[in-house]
């Protein structure tokens, strides 16, 4: 690689939709991203492209995917969109897209930009808080991988990867643990520089089978790590400054002055019950 590529890494914006009080929006993150933009606009060298890797809106509707439309209209340089639980695959089609008559259809999409391959995953799951990738998606993968072998490649995922060796009770944190294994096997041997990721808001940096998985804070709220007992949501967000090196990636985390103040608090049993019940096939 000739020259070092910088680049943007967003996550959980959680855009509300205009006139609509929403309880499980504890932030005005439209004002959020929009701080956010304008120290983008800052950053030196300037960025290649933003990602942006899923819960783009709080209640997944095509009005909070217009007034993302709106509030990203000002950057004039290439965004990547990935979609998480908190989005519909109908709202982002007709609200960001301008095409309604996809509906359902998963939003996996690849790109090169200056050299650098970026692979989009749909981790989102209808229903669901844990994420997932459907065969098809593999499928695509395992294709598209091949498509550049000689390019740096970047993974995009809402969900991160499961890291341990066997599932976790709090899979509704992680891509289903037997996608996380079979996405694993794809990437081995494929220049794959990093993982993408959300979801868990709070910043966090794994090495998963010898790939740099990086997950970033979000712009809604933040997880108080500190206890494990409730998840507990604190006041905070942040984004990431990405170089890519011919040695490899660095992520840079930029947080936001922050309180810590407390906005809500999740009991641990009710999201395991409500994630185990949404997982159970549907009843005919």
């Amino acid at each position: 690689m000739a020259n070092d590529i910088t680049f943007v890494h967003l996550t959980d914006l959680h855009v509300g939709t205009p006139g609509v009080d929403d309880p499980h929006l504890f932030s005005d993150t439209g004002a959020t991203l929009s701080t956010i933009l304008d120290l983008v606009e800052s950053v030196t060298p300037r960025p290649r492209f933003l990602v942006a890797s899923g819960d783009l809106t709080n209640r997944g509707d095509a009005e909070s995917f217009r007034e993302l439309k709106r509030i990203m209209a000002r950057i004039d340089i290439p965004v990547i969109y990935a979609l998480g639980n908190h989005d519909t695959r109908s709202g982002f089609y007709d609200g960001m897209a301008e095409q309604p008559h996809l509906l359902e259809t998963p939003y996996f999409h690849d790109r090169v930009i200056d050299g650098i391959h970026i692979v989009t995953l749909d981790s989102s799951t209808p229903g669901q808080i844990g994420g997932t990738i459907e065969p098809e998606q593999f499928m695509w993968l395992e294709s598209v991988l091949d498509t550049h072998p000689d390019l740096p490649k970047l993974i995009v995922s809402h969900h991160p990867p499961a890291l341990g060796d066997e599932p976790d009770l709090a899979h509704w944190r992680t891509l289903e643990f037997a996608d996380s294994k079979r996405l694993a096997g794809l990437l081995t041997g494929k220049r794959v520089i990093g993982i993408l990721s959300g979801h868990i808001h709070h910043d966090r940096v794994s090495v998963w089978h010898g790939i740099p998985v990086v997950v970033g804070m979000g712009q809604h709220a933040a997880t108080d790590i500190l206890h494990t007992e409730v998840l507990r949501m604190v006041s905070g967000s942040s984004f990431a400054i990405g170089t890519i090196r011919s040695s490899g990636l660095t992520v840079a985390f930029v947080p936001l002055p922050s309180d810590r103040a407390e906005l809500n608090r999740y009991p641990l049993d009710l999201l395991r019950q409500r994630n185990a019940i949404a997982s159970l096939p549907a009843a005919h």
